[in-house]
């Protein structure tokens, strides 16, 4: 489970920017009572379980899940990385930045116990790495590492008591391309395996149209555990596939799938049915398998080809799960609705005069109130992230005379 993510100096990117998945404390009735399924009970603090990002085209929506995708791959990956590697991303360009550290940080929650891990980078080397941990809510460092402070792995990294068995033959073997974390896991230290396991099996970022043929899933188990569900939401949205069968043909699986109609025909699922269609089956092997496991689940442009009440049914299949969290951008301007979203769970991406990405949920709107129309105002631009376009017909009839006496 994720309580927060910090950001800095990524693509468009510039200043640091919180995704706080933390409920705000002083929610409103309507919140605290008839969204009350909206968050997680943790300890006495509530959780969110779902956050949209909305805004213009090119605000930053993106960007941040690309960040985020990077930075969950070095973890998983670093421990292959040689000399002469370049990292795959981009800092902000302007200002002076590009020749600026970036920053990464999450703080979360793994077998009940919240951790605090952050690296810092170029995109040649990796300067600094920390992990800390807080037991009995007191912050315990299990290690920490800064490169400027010498040659010396000795100088380099300091290490909590206990955590990590002969914790410097891994930092012998972990050049500036690696992080710890990652060659720790590579060499057997169970404690960072555990985490290890978190960021690569649990802490999921996709990139719409889904294909699940990419990830590591048992298809065949998935489907037999999946399958009534998964009609079920078919049906829900209005679906009239009454069937779905999979086949199994050496090392391909192909679906199946059969119509109220005459339901003896067969049609190929991915090339005979909507887009929508497609589109929410793949991504219900996702969603299911992180509503019923608790992971966390980030996803760019989740909407697209679904119609709006598929997108409802997403976000409410996450609502009704136990301790699941996702995290989505859209354009779908009728997810901004106070009575299916807390204003915590709404954010607005924008960009600023300097071209870089700027967060803030709707909730900083302190004069907002509950019995407004989120969306109407989004639209109307009161929220500041969405481009106010001058499109009358008089400005395109111009565009176009202009063009044709050019």
């Amino acid at each position: 489970m994720v309580l927060e993510i910090r950001l800095e100096n990524f693509f468009s990117i510039k200043d640091e920017i919180i995704l706080d998945f933390r409920a705000v404390k002083r929610d409103s009735k309507n919140e605290a009572l008839s969204l009350s399924r909206n968050v997680i009970d943790y300890k006495g603090e509530k959780i969110l379980k779902c956050m949209g990002l909305f805004g213009a085209n090119a605000s930053g929506k993106s960007n941040i899940l690309k960040a985020i995708d990077f930075c969950q791959h070095l973890i998983v990956d670093s421990h292959q990385y040689n000399e002469g590697r370049t990292f795959d991303f981009a800092p902000f360009k302007f200002e002076g930045y590009a020749n600026k550290p970036s920053v990464f940080s999450i703080d979360f929650i793994h077998n009940d116990i919240e951790y605090e891990y952050s690296f810092t980078l170029t995109a040649t080397e990796i300067l600094k790495e920390s992990l800390y941990y807080y037991p009995n809510e007191r912050r315990k460092r299990i290690y920490t590492r800064d490169e400027t402070k010498g040659a010396k792995k000795q100088e380099i990294y300091h290490f909590g008591d206990g955590f990590i068995p002969r914790p410097f033959d891994v930092a012998v073997n972990t050049s500036k391309k690696t992080l710890f974390l990652s060659r720790a896991s590579q060499m057997d230290r169970e404690f960072c395996k555990k985490l290890y396991r978190f960021f690569m099996l649990d802490f999921w970022v996709g990139f719409a149209p889904l294909d699940f043929k990419k990830y590591d899933f048992d298809i065949e188990k998935e489907f037999a555990q999946n399958k009534d569900m998964i009609l079920r939401a078919l049906s829900i949205c209005d679906s009239d596939i009454s069937g779905i069968k999979l086949i199994h043909d050496g090392i391909f699986h192909k679906f199946e799938t059969f119509h109220k109609a005459v339901p003896s025909i067969a049609f190929d699922l991915f090339a005979e049915e909507s887009a929508g269609t497609t589109q929410l089956f793949s991504m219900l092997f996702f969603l299911l398998t992180a509503v019923k496991n608790g992971k966390t689940f980030m996803l760019d442009e989740f909407d697209l080809s679904l119609h709006t009440k598929l997108a409802d049914f997403v976000i409410d299949l996450f609502h009704a799960g136990s301790s699941a969290q996702f995290l989505f951008t859209s354009h779908n301007t009728n997810l901004i609705n106070v009575k299916r979203l807390r204003r915590d769970q709404i954010l607005f991406t924008g960009k600023k005069d300097d071209g870089s990405t700027e967060l803030y949920s709707l909730y900083d709107y302190r004069d907002f109130r509950e019995n407004m129309d989120a969306e109407k105002g989004y639209l109307q631009g009161r929220f500041d992230a969405i481009p106010i376009i001058n499109a009358s017909s008089a400005v395109l009839r111009k565009l176009l005379e202009d063009r044709e006496t050019a």
